[in-house]
Formats: C-alpha cells, sequence, structure tokens
C-alpha cells in the first residue's frame, strides 16, 4: 500500500508517485492522436483526473453527482467537461431525460480511458504493495469516521507499527463516511474506517472495495447522569419522548437514520444541529441527548446506555482500492479487528449489554 523512500517511488509535486506520474503523458499522447486524426488541436493537457472525471460522469449518469462523488462542486467539473472536450474537438456528453449519456465520440474516449484508468489504480496499487513488502519504510495513509475512528485508530495503528516497524503513519479523522471514501478513491488514504448508519448506504466509489468488521453494532443514547433513564439498564427509545436530540448533519446517513427512529418509537423528532465534541458539553448540562458508538466513554457528568430493541445501529467497515494484494488487506484488517475488540471490552456498559445477549463480540 504505502510508497517508499526510493526516488523512483516517492511522490511527486501532486502527492503522486514517480512512475505514475508519466501516466498523463501517454494520455496526452492519445488525446494529441485523437484530435489529430479530426483535424483538431487540444485546448488543455489531459491527464488521468480528466478522464476519471468522465468515466465517473457516465457511471453516475450526471455531472451533479458525479461532481458529489469526486468532491468537487458541479460549476467546476462543468467547466472541466467543456475543456476536456474543447481538447477532443467534440462533444462528449448529451442531457437525456434519463440523465447525462454518451455521444458517439464519447462513447469511443470512455472506451480507452477506463482501461487507462484501471491502469493506474492497479500501478498505485502494486507500487505501493512493494514498497511496504520491501520494508523500506513509506507512509500508510489511514482515516476513520469521528468517534467510531477515533477511538479504535489509536490501537490499530499501534499494532501497524509493531508489524511494520520502518512504516509511517498519516491520520484523518473525518466525519464523513462518503467523504473518506472519496479520499481512498482518490488515492488521497490508503484505507479508512468507517461506519454506515442502518438504512442509509453510503455511496461506494467506483474502484474502492470494503470489508465488514461488524455487521451490526447497536448504537447507545448518551444522557446526562441525572437524567430519570440514567438509572435503567437499557432505555426504551419511546421514553424519551420529547427530549432534544443532538446531531452532527455532516455524518452521513445519521441525521436521517434518527429521524426515522424516533419517527418509529411515535415520537415528534426535536433535533438539533451541532458537532459531537459539543454535544458532549450539552448532555452533561442536561440540554440535549444524543446517539453514541457503544464503545463511547463517557465523560463526567454523563452515562451512556442501550436502547431496548436496538433501533439504532451501524455497520463497520474497513474500505480501501480495489486490487490491493489479499495478504496486505487481511494483515490490516486484522490489526483493526484487534484494536475494535480491546476498546469494546473496555467498556463497562458494551460488556454487560453483550453478556445479557449471551452474545459473543463477532469481530
Amino acid at each position: 500500500m504505502p510508497s517508499g523512500d526510493n526516488p523512483a517511488l516517492s511522490p511527486g509535486p501532486r502527492g503522486g508517485l514517480g512512475p505514475v506520474r508519466q501516466l498523463p503523458c501517454l494520455v496526452t499522447l492519445l488525446a494529441w492522436l485523437w484530435c489529430g486524426v479530426r483535424g483538431y488541436a487540444p485546448g488543455v493537457e489531459l491527464e488521468v483526473r480528466h478522464l476519471r472525471a468522465l468515466c465517473a460522469i457516465a457511471d453516475t449518469g450526471s455531472v451533479r453527482r458525479a461532481a458529489r462523488q469526486l468532491g468537487v462542486t458541479q460549476p467546476s467539473l462543468t467547466t472541466q467537461l467543456r475543456r476536456i472536450e474543447h481538447a477532443l474537438g467534440g462533444q462528449l456528453f448529451v442531457r437525456e431525460r434519463s440523465g447525462s449519456e454518451p455521444t458517439a465520440l464519447g462513447r469511443s474516449v470512455l472506451s480507452r480511458a477506463r482501461p487507462l484508468v484501471a491502469e493506474m489504480a492497479a500501478l498505485v496499487a502494486e507500487t505501493r504493495a512493494a514498497a511496504l513488502r520491501s520494508g523500506g519504510g513509506g507512509t500508510l495513509r489511514v482515516g476513520g469516521t469521528g468517534s467510531t475512528g477515533s477511538r479504535a485508530v489509536a490501537g490499530w495503528l499501534r499494532r501497524l507499527r509493531a508489524r511494520h516497524p520502518d512504516l509511517g503513519t498519516t491520520i484523518r479523522i473525518d466525519v464523513s463516511a462518503n467523504r473518506l471514501l472519496r479520499e481512498v478513491a482518490q488515492n488521497r488514504l490508503d484505507v479508512v474506517f468507517v461506519h454506515e448508519v442502518t438504512g442509509c448506504p453510503l455511496r461506494l466509489p467506483h474502484g474502492v472495495a470494503v470489508r465488514v468488521l461488524l455487521e451490526r453494532e447497536p448504537q447507545f443514547v448518551a444522557l446526562p447522569e441525572s437524567h430519570p433513564a440514567a438509572a435503567r439498564a437499557e432505555v426504551p427509545l419511546g421514553e424519551l419522548t420529547g427530549e432534544r436530540w443532538m446531531v452532527d448533519p455532516a455524518a452521513d446517513g445519521e441525521w436521517d437514520g434518527l429521524l426515522r427512529a424516533l419517527g418509529a418509537a411515535g415520537e415528534s423528532p426535536r433535533l438539533v444541529c451541532g458537532d459531537y465534541l459539543t454535544a458532549g458539553d450539552l448532555v452533561a448540562a442536561g440540554e440535549v441527548l444524543m446517539p453514541c458508538q457503544p464503545t463511547t466513554v463517557p465523560r463526567a457528568g454523563v452515562v451512556t446506555r442501550p436502547l431496548v430493541g436496538d433501533p439504532l445501529t451501524v455497520r463497520l467497515l474497513l474500505a480501501f482500492r480495489a486490487g490491493e494484494r489479499t495478504a496486505e488487506v487481511d494483515a490490516v484488517f486484522e490489526d483493526l479487528r484487534g484494536a475494535y475488540r480491546e476498546v469494546a471490552h473496555a467498556n463497562a456498559t458494551y460488556r454487560d449489554w453483550l453478556a445479557l445477549r449471551g452474545a459473543p463480540l463477532a469481530v
């Protein structure tokens, strides 16, 4: 996965690998050939990122959805598409009732672009894997979503360093799982630990694969220790009618998942937008409640309790670029599994919940 210190493999000005940076030249050459045949001159030097954008528009069926997948604004992607079309000398997509459809020229370009984009992904994956196997150092770029990632990532990184002493690591924590998945697809991160709210599927970019760490993790509720429900071992969601709940709207799926669960419990939702660091202080002050992972270590004045029937659940996933060597993904996954077990068994409330159900932690 990671790149080594070999100059041939070291990051270039844009963060790419040495050999990888040669691929845009090949793309430019192909663009000249295409345009030369048609009698046009290119107006922009095409790179793999341009071809990746074309593939995203074709795969999603719209510039708007492609922009969201690529993590750019719709106007910037529209401008980029126009420049690419100018370079190639013709329109690549037309707007139909069903969305953006490739023209005959667009289909021709896509038939050549897709193998190049796939080769780029394979080249990056193989080069990073070779650097890791060589033991020559390198960097593994790790990400995690909010509280799910931050609690397990420390132990995960500790295990990774023990397995590969010469391996450097960088950490990116982001509340948005979809944003982290795009970072993997764009080769800005290598592996990410994310959660997917049940009923609110994540948008998995092309070229990104996942492995399931835990199919169904229950979500608990964080309460002020003075709340009447804090004395109970488990709390029915229906008993929290009328309470104010804080949720971070940037956390993919959590707003919709909580709305759905509260509505099913017969409650008229009273949701407050905010980040989860702020929410902890507000919970302690008795101002709001909030959903939380069962591995949460509550701060002073706060307790966490399971919800009866587990109306809120998430799926825990390890995401990586498709094509990574199976043995290396297995090793990274096992390190993550061990780290999650550690934080899960360290939490007394979660331990009691597991014991009450006679359910060993299935990771």
